[in-house]
């Protein structure tokens, strides 16, 4: 829902997502999304790279949900001439994404700003034990990690094994997720280089955009 919420004299636009609302999915356990959306900030917000707009996790006239900051886009950026650019605010996404297993990185979940930043929103189906990365981003396939990226990387699993980032997120996902994303990060420094397209999985979301 696209709502407001105030604070004495500020007001500000954002998404709710009451966890009511979800629908049940096969492969992630019922009322959970809402969880994801939060973790998947606490993950954006540790890399220091500003992939997802704030998110909180609120209670609302339907309950409590997800609560995200509304961010207004740069209406004459083509998303599918984006999505082929090599934009680094996109390569970075792509590391988000193998670290959080975003199994629905569409178009349409870019939010292009003006000044060209480029945010990333609907991570509720994210952090699955299984691998099920699903990205129109695979540009970078099989590509080296820059010297930033792998040293975002380290920080993350330092800070997901013994930080505040762990604790945040054991408190918003099970044991398992929260120790399948300590081992996706640790692969991902293992390999060096961004993930190809899992041969079990489909490699794009439908529709794309």
């Amino acid at each position: 829902m696209y709502a407001a919420i105030t604070k004495g004299d500020t007001t500000a636009h954002c998404v709710y997502k009451p966890s009511r609302g979800e629908r049940p999915l096969w492969d992630f356990p019922d009322g959970t999304l809402a969880f994801r959306e939060v973790a998947a900030f606490a993950v954006s917000a540790a890399t220091g790279w500003d992939v997802v707009p704030p998110t909180v996790l609120r209670d609302g006239p339907l309950g409590e949900g997800m609560v995200q900051l509304w961010i207004d886009t740069d209406i004459d950026v083509d998303l599918v001439e984006l999505v082929n650019e090599d934009h680094p605010a996109l390569r970075r996404m792509a590391v988000f994404d193998a670290v959080v297993n975003n199994a629905d990185r569409k178009g349409g979940h870019l939010l292009p700003v003006p000044g060209g930043h480029v945010y990333g929103v609907d991570h509720g189906v994210t952090f699955n034990e299984e691998e099920k990365l699903r990205t129109l981003l695979w540009g970078w396939r099989g590509r080296r990690f820059a010297a930033e990226e792998l040293a975002v990387l380290d920080a993350l699993r330092t800070d997901l094994t013994g930080g505040e980032l762990g604790e945040t997120l054991r408190t918003l996902l099970s044991g398992p997720e929260v120790a399948a994303t300590v081992g996706r990060v640790e692969r991902l420094l293992a390999t060096k280089r961004f993930p190809y397209p899992s041969a079990d999985w489909p490699a794009v979301p439908w529709p794309p955009f």
